[in-house]
């Protein structure tokens, strides 16, 4: 069973913009449109083993894994400086700290676990990215909560998961939205260091990206292509559609999508081979959304993403599982 409260607090203060306020006399538009929140996020968790299930840590049955944790989450974003060229700069505070879980949550990946087994009394980083812009172009260089079809930081713990890096995205043809970049490194939701991102455990390169979103119909339909690069470890493909449809006082909604990865370079994890067909139709009225969805992957190899990457791209994704084991198929009749 898990749990999460997640309150965002407005901090309109002087003191949390001085964060990103710079003295130059041209940077009306870096304070006047930045943007400062504060997260207050109280977790607990708590995994029951049954049958059997529960891991060996440091040869000792588990049993369950249990912890609670206090966090603390600063968002603070700059506006742009006036002129062609406009600067920028996003600060990410972030800070947990353990209420309780010692032994017991080695599993919960609540806060990073020391090497006698106790769990840390607390852990933080912080994130920071310079940013660019001219026109409808940005550039973005440094460390951010980074979320795209083919790289989900995730959120699912204490602290989210953030990927350093630089990212390009122009938006200067209607309607069409290009992005490309690459990121080195990335800290995961529970370790505040920065490390070499991985799959399966292996170590690659950097992580090479490119993609387009096109939107039409007024907005209603979209049209994505991406492709993303683990050097010498995989290489992957998505495309997919997206739709909505007013019909009375409903919206009618469509999401199709198709991944397809393979090893790449010098391979180091191996042979890989993996394809996933997804769909998901959706009806929404009011405050009520009902959805169908369907997802199958073919192949011998699991998903390709990150270790310890959101599977969010995926229809069936969820809390406890995305379901996205070789040959694994799934639906999901749905209510929110």
């Amino acid at each position: 069973m898990t749990a999460r409260n997640i309150i965002p607090l407005a901090l309109l203060g002087s003191t949390a913009l001085a964060l990103v306020m710079p003295t130059a006399t041209h940077a009306a538009g870096f304070v006047e449109d930045a943007k400062v929140t504060l997260g207050l996020r109280n977790y607990y968790f708590n995994r029951n083993y049954l049958n059997g299930t529960d891991p060996l840590i440091r040869g000792e049955r588990q049993g369950q894994a249990e912890g609670w944790t206090q966090s603390f989450i600063l968002d603070a974003r700059s506006g742009y400086t006036q002129g062609t060229v406009g600067f920028g700069l996003d600060v990410l505070g972030l800070y947990s700290v353990k209420l309780d879980g010692n032994r017991g949550a080695a599993n919960t990946q609540l806060m990073p676990i020391h090497d006698d087994g106790q769990a840390a009394d607390d852990f933080g980083r912080t994130a920071v990215a310079a940013k660019a812009k001219i026109s409808k172009t940005e550039l973005k260089v440094g460390e951010w909560f980074a979320v795209l079809p083919i790289l989900r930081a995730d959120d699912g713990r204490s602290l989210p998961q953030t990927f350093q890096g630089a990212q390009l995205t122009s938006g200067e043809i209607d309607g069409l939205t290009l992005y490309g970049g690459q990121f080195w490194k990335n800290s995961q939701r529970h370790d505040a260091s920065r490390e070499d991102m991985t799959f399966n455990g292996v170590d690659g390169d950097d992580f090479n990206f490119g993609g387009g979103e096109y939107r039409f119909n007024g907005n209603s339909t979209m049209v994505g292509v991406w492709h993303a690069r683990l050097e010498d470890v995989y290489k992957q493909s998505f495309v997919q559609l997206t739709h909505s449809q007013p019909v009375g006082d409903w919206v009618l909604g469509a999401n199709l999508g198709y991944f397809n990865g393979k090893d790449e370079g010098a391979a180091k994890a191996g042979d890989l081979d993996n394809k996933v067909y997804q769909g998901a139709l959706s009806a929404k009225r009011g405050n009520n959304t009902f959805q169908v969805t369907y997802q199958r992957l073919s192949g011998d190899t699991k998903f390709l993403r990150i270790d310890g990457a959101s599977g969010g791209s995926l229809v069936n994704d969820g809390f406890l599982s995305a379901f996205d084991s070789p040959e694994e198929r799934s639906w999901q009749v749905r209510h929110d």
